[in-house]
């Protein structure tokens, strides 16, 4: 029985190492689910398994040769509840869905704890190492591959002071973006009249020197320079 004790400490113990470091990651770079989150849900992953694992020990009487157990049905209901936590860090911010990477991070934490519970050992190792290899190296690998950078973007004017559409895109393009999908809209109060696009960049840097530009031109009322991703 000591033995026993012994082992399932040490499985949850990794599974909170585990579900800890994977969290630490999102913690750092300020993602709704982090560290808690991360580590309460490949510690719970690895009790259920556990629970399963003895079975026998809460069906007491009765013999060993009659209990038949699937351990993959838990594993399934877990899966299966860890999706919805996963929703819940997927938010939609105007037309861009953030959260992606973190629902991810949450599932494949899920499946470390089930691996953790069951006591494979080298695939939840490996498991948790290219989990954060993937979070933390590749967002450096990802930072340097030449890419678009896209934002959603609005610009208000007075309505009796509007600059035409050719006068906002040439403005934009002289920034160095791309312009798609325009849109028009007044204000409620019939006071203001407002441009919504998509832009488009190869340098992320450019959009701050458009909020700058923006900002001193007496013309525009407001602006919103949202940009997309995860």
């Amino acid at each position: 029985m000591e033995a026993d004790y012994l082992m399932i400490s040490t499985r949850l113990a990794g599974a909170l190492l585990a579900g800890g470091v994977i969290g630490f990651e999102r913690s750092y770079h300020g993602r709704p689910a982090g560290f808690r989150t991360h580590t309460l849900v490949c510690l719970a992953s690895s009790l259920l398994m556990l629970v399963t694992y003895y079975q026998w020990n809460w069906l007491p009487g009765v013999p060993l040769d009659t209990v038949r157990t699937d351990p993959t049905r838990m594993a399934q209901g877990i899966m299966t509840g860890i999706g919805f936590l996963g929703a819940g860090v997927i938010f939609k911010e105007g037309q861009s869905v953030r959260g992606l990477t973190t629902a991810a991070s949450i599932w494949i934490t899920a499946a470390t704890g089930i691996l953790i519970g069951i006591g494979f050992w080298f695939p939840a190792i490996i498991a948790t190492l290219l989990a954060l290899g993937i979070l933390s190296v590749f967002r450096w690998i990802e930072g340097k591959l030449p890419s678009n950078f896209y934002a959603h973007h609005s610009i208000c004017f007075d309505r009796n002071h509007v600059l035409n559409e050719n006068e906002v895109i040439s403005l934009l393009t002289k920034h160095g973006f791309t312009v798609d999908n325009m849109q028009y809209q007044t204000s409620d109060d019939g006071r203001s009249f407002e441009y919504r696009m998509v832009i488009g960049t190869v340098d992320s840097n450019k959009m701050a020197v458009l909020a700058e530009s923006l900002r001193q031109m007496p013309l525009v009322r407001c602006f919103r320079i949202s940009p997309t991703g995860d």
